[in-house]
């Protein structure tokens, strides 16, 4: 089939529906459970945006011609990778940075694994043509995936195969002609209410005998039997768009997966048993390059969402003749023009990749996933301050419409605005900044990529900063000669 429409993926989550489970019940419909429905019908809008801006959002299939999504394209050339990025800017722009796993997000990595797919026949010449497989599997039918990397925090002392429990991290329980039999847990799938699960190692397998059976790159539907996903609560708590404006939109759900010997068949499995392949493999095939290159593109719509907000605040209630408050609007539009600088450099020095694909340059991506983790709290600190006592005193949509909504008319009102205008305004900052809602946002754009200490050692690794030495040793030598010369 073509792209799809939000009324085409709602009807499939209630025809194929994920054993998901919340507050100790099996959701019998995600489009209609409370704790979900609205983050489903956001997700919706998404695919409903496709057909809206055909011509931004979708390009003809390889192989059908049909019209399908254009996060989906594998880039050969600068003006294909521009479009790509023009495409997530529309559905970032939508969900306003607040969806971190958007489909684009997923569908990105699997052009890249589709792309740079030779690199998986290394290990067995069926697992690349797998991955191409099943990448235009996704694209001619238009799915979502949600995706798990990381094993259960048990005792993290201690590695994935040292735990007590063999099975407590999900592993290969038994190797079959027809495929894998999966047994054990992973964390943390967000967007469970998904068509299908990419299920991927994390980088940070050992190289031993005995982690073997945890290394393996699959990916199966969501409803596949034994799957199972067990969600936190939600911070979708029922209440209004009025009151609860983010929240109640853009809740995706995080889950812990349970495998109770799911079954793989072996046209889903990309990778296994090799720790060096997978531990490589995001990085070999493109995968992370395209996935920062979607991050950046949310980052940037998420950051334009804070300063717009920071600045109808500051104009509402007349604070931005001061100086500190200026020096905060300073910051985040620091903090934006430096992700749009990244994005831009990363685009005009991509190169084609030993694959042929087109590549973003990779070292502004890296700066920027470095980067952001360190900026978004303190940009959400910085509006906390900004609000003070204003994001913790807004009445809800019932006490405005209320017995007591002439009051509030006269004691809610702001330096440029009426009451009603200005409590939507704080509203919005406390769900954006203070709420269960926000905290969530802080402790997922911390970890977005991982632990930021484990990334900036990474970075250190992976980056030679010799030339940049040799700078300042010819400088101490050429010192040196001029003090002798002297």
């Amino acid at each position: 089939m073509p792209a799809r429409t939000g009324q085409q993926v709602l009807d499939k989550l209630r025809e194929d529906s994920p054993e998901i489970w919340y507050r100790g019940e099996r959701v019998k419909d995600v489009t209609t459970h409370p704790a979900f429905k609205n983050g489903v019908h956001s997700l919706a809008e998404l695919y409903d945006l496709q057909w809206q801006q055909p011509d931004v959002m979708l390009f003809d299939s390889p192989t059908s011609g049909e019209k399908v999504g254009r996060s989906f394209m594998i880039p050969r050339s600068r003006e294909e990778l521009a479009s790509i990025s023009r495409m997530m800017k529309v559905w970032a722009d939508y969900h306003h940075g607040f969806m971190g796993r958007a489909p684009d997000y997923l569908n990105r990595a699997l052009s890249g694994y589709a792309g740079g797919a030779d690199f998986l026949a290394v290990q067995d010449p069926r697992f690349s043509q797998h991955v191409r497989d099943y990448h235009e599997h996704l694209r001619e039918n238009d799915l979502c995936l949600t995706h798990t990397l990381i094993t259960p925090q048990a005792n993290r002392a201690k590695g994935t195969a040292d735990q007590a429990d063999p099975y407590l991290a999900a592993r290969v329980k038994e190797e079959t002609d027809a495929g894998l039999v999966i047994r054990g847990a992973r964390m943390l799938a967000t967007l469970p209410m998904a068509d299908e699960i990419m299920v991927f190692p994390s980088t940070l397998l050992r190289n031993r005998p005995e982690d073997a059976p945890y290394a393996f790159g699959l990916s199966i539907p969501t409803n596949t039997p034994g799957l199972k996903f067990i969600c936190r609560e939600s911070l979708d708590y029922g209440r209004s768009h009025y009151d609860h404006p983010l929240g109640s939109r853009f809740e995706e759900m995080d889950a812990v997966v349970v495998f109770d010997d799911v079954f793989v068949p072996w046209e889903r499995v990309f990778l296994y048993r090799d720790v060096d392949t997978c531990n490589r493999a995001y990085a070999a095939t493109g995968a992370i390059v395209n996935m920062a290159h979607q991050v950046v593109v949310k980052n940037i719509a998420k950051t334009e969402f804070l300063l717009g907000l920071a600045h109808l605040m500051t104009q509402t209630i007349g604070i931005e003749v001061f100086q500190h408050v200026q020096e905060k609007l300073a910051a985040i539009w620091v903090n934006l023009e430096t992700m749009k600088a990244f994005l831009r450099t990363a685009e005009a020095d991509a190169q084609p990749d030993e694959y042929g694909v087109m590549r973003p340059a990779w070292d502004p991506l890296d700066a920027a996933r470095n980067l952001y983790p360190h900026l978004y709290p303190r940009m959400v600190e910085m509006i906390q301050q900004l609000g003070a006592s204003g994001l913790v005193a807004a009445p809800t949509e019932a006490d405005v419409n209320g017995p007591m909504r002439e009051e509030i008319k006269r004691f809610y009102q702001a330096a440029r605005a009426e009451a009603h205008e200005r409590i939507p305004i704080f509203r919005l900052a406390w769900d954006a900044v203070l709420s269960a809602f926000a905290t969530r946002q802080v402790l997922y754009e911390r970890y977005f990529f991982g632990d930021p200490v484990r990334m900036a050692g990474a970075l250190v690794r992976s980056h030679d900063f010799t030339p940049y030495a040799d700078k300042v040793r010819e400088f101490l030598a050429r010192a040196r000669e001029e003090a002798q010369n002297t």
